[in-house]
């Protein structure tokens, strides 16, 4: 049997960088007309159908070597554009890699207070009976949150958390991961009422917005079910027998986090955790009310940073020695958003992303009904990854994918829920998702790992979807 191993994480994004760019080589270069349209007080720039055109390539050694612009052609990326991809991949990316700072530093200031830990143990405590009801408690607590509110990147911070979860239960590391992401993006897929995906997507195939909710509620429960059946089975074998974990030589300390010694649940620690349960219900509300962005909650969590350092009465010193070592534990989660963003700059400068756009479209047309509409899910799946973000995939196949949908006689729902559960089950595997790669950073566990565990459960999932899209078709969804 042949093992593969998958290189340290920076390795193996930068090969996938330099694969990219040989791409732009090989695939013809070509462009969708743009145009800007209003959603609401939102305005965004979306392709125009049927407006694809090829581009000629412009080959010289110049423009191989260290990029060469031309009017009315496409340069391949260069050896320069390669090494550049990742500098530029930083700095498209640098809000979400400053506010992955923010978060670690924001953890490491509440963890030093002591109210995680007392707060765990108490819940333990209170729990230590019925140990699985309090797992499906957390793990029904980010399913609903991802599904319903759209949360994803505001998970990193609860990384730790749950490893602490993980290892007081008796569990090992990528059980307590698991239990995290596994939620985080299952319950993005079922997009109930997901402002960042389903409604994104309704917005642009002109459906109102809510609309097809039962559908997706049904899907809520059944990958609800599924995803904590495949997390608890794993978690109840490595109880049983532990040389049976994935990560069986992982020693599992968390000292990089900090002392997670039992203390007492104190009032300020009360205190602590209400004003920062309020506060990020509100920065959640207001993301979807009034268009928050990653900015704004960096700021907000900047001002709770300040709050949280005086009511647990510590000294300024105190308040940034926690907060320093908060941004020493997120520098490999966040430079690795960053340099996965890398993947992305390559395939626009090289021109190739339209052109896999254009070719998909146009196998899809000639496929029957159901095969077509299935044919969606793999398209928008493959697109994740070379686009992976929900609102960025929907602007950019959306429009293509509604009229298409009208001439194969497919309804434009069914065309938005083979958008949902592509862009979000591939989520769990693709190694371009930014958050997905910063978490695996902070929690310490390899993709290689990770893809071990969690493939058997994205191949079920994606069974499912199949399913459902074949049900969608027959009812007329």
């Amino acid at each position: 049997m042949i093992k593969i191993k998958i290189p340290h994480v920076f390795i193996f994004l930068f090969w996938i960088i330099i694969i990219c760019s040989l791409l732009s080589y090989a695939i013809p270069s070509g462009s969708f007309e743009r145009t800007t349209k209003d959603y609401g007080n939102i305005k965004q720039t979306v392709v125009v159908p049927n407006s694809y055109k090829e581009i000629p390539k412009n080959y010289t050694l110049k423009a191989a070597l260290i990029g060469e612009s031309i009017e009315g052609k496409s340069s391949p990326v260069s050896v320069l554009g390669v090494f550049s991809a990742i500098p530029k991949g930083l700095g498209d990316s640098a809000i979400l890699v400053f506010y992955v700072f923010i978060i670690g530093a924001l953890f490491s200031l509440i963890q030093q207070t002591g109210a995680i830990n007392s707060f765990l143990f108490a819940l333990i405590a209170r729990f230590k009976n019925r140990p699985k009801l309090l797992l499906f408690l957390v793990y029904m607590t980010i399913f609903s949150g991802a599904s319903f509110m759209g949360i994803a990147p505001e998970t990193i911070a609860l990384v730790p958390v749950f490893l602490v979860l993980s290892k007081r239960l008796g569990y090992d590391r990528l059980f307590g991961f698991a239990l995290l992401s596994v939620p985080v993006y299952l319950g993005w897929s079922c997009g109930v009422t997901n402002p960042f995906n389903v409604q994104i997507a309704q917005i642009i195939a002109e459906l109102p917005i809510g609309s097809g909710i039962g559908f997706r509620l049904i899907l809520f429960v059944v990958y609800a079910a599924i995803g904590f059946y495949f997390i608890s089975r794993y978690g109840d074998k490595i109880k049983k027998k532990p040389s049976l974990s994935l990560m069986k030589n992982d020693q599992f300390n968390l000292d990089e986090f900090g002392s997670f010694k039992e203390e007492k649940f104190e009032r300020k620690h009360i205190y602590i955790l209400l004003f920062f349960t309020v506060s990020y219900a509100a920065i959640l509300i207001a993301v979807q009310t009034i268009g928050w962005g990653l900015i704004e909650m960096s700021a907000c969590f900047i001002g709770i940073l300040i709050v949280v350092s005086k009511v647990a009465g510590m000294s300024g010193d105190e308040s940034m020695a926690a907060f320093t070592k908060g941004l020493q534990i997120m520098i490999v989660p966040a430079l690795v958003v960053g340099v996965a963003r890398g993947i992305s700059v390559v395939l626009q400068e090289g021109m190739i992303i339209d052109t896999l756009l254009y070719n998909a479209s146009e196998v899809l047309l000639s496929m029957p009904k159901i095969a077509a509409a299935e044919g969606m899910l793999f398209f928008q799946s493959g697109m994740n990854f070379f686009i992976p973000s929900a609102s960025g995939q929907a602007l950019v196949s959306m429009p293509l994918m509604t009229p298409m949908s009208d001439i194969l006689g497919i309804s434009r729902q069914t065309a938005v829920l083979a958008y949902l559960l592509g862009d979000g089950l591939s989520n769990l595997i693709i190694p371009t998702n930014g958050v997905l790669m910063a978490m695996l950073g902070l929690a310490k566990v390899s993709y290689e790992k990770w893809f071990k565990l969690i493939l058997p459960l994205f191949i079920i999932s994606m069974i499912f979807a199949l399913a459902f899209i074949a049900i969608a078709i027959v009812i007329g969804y």
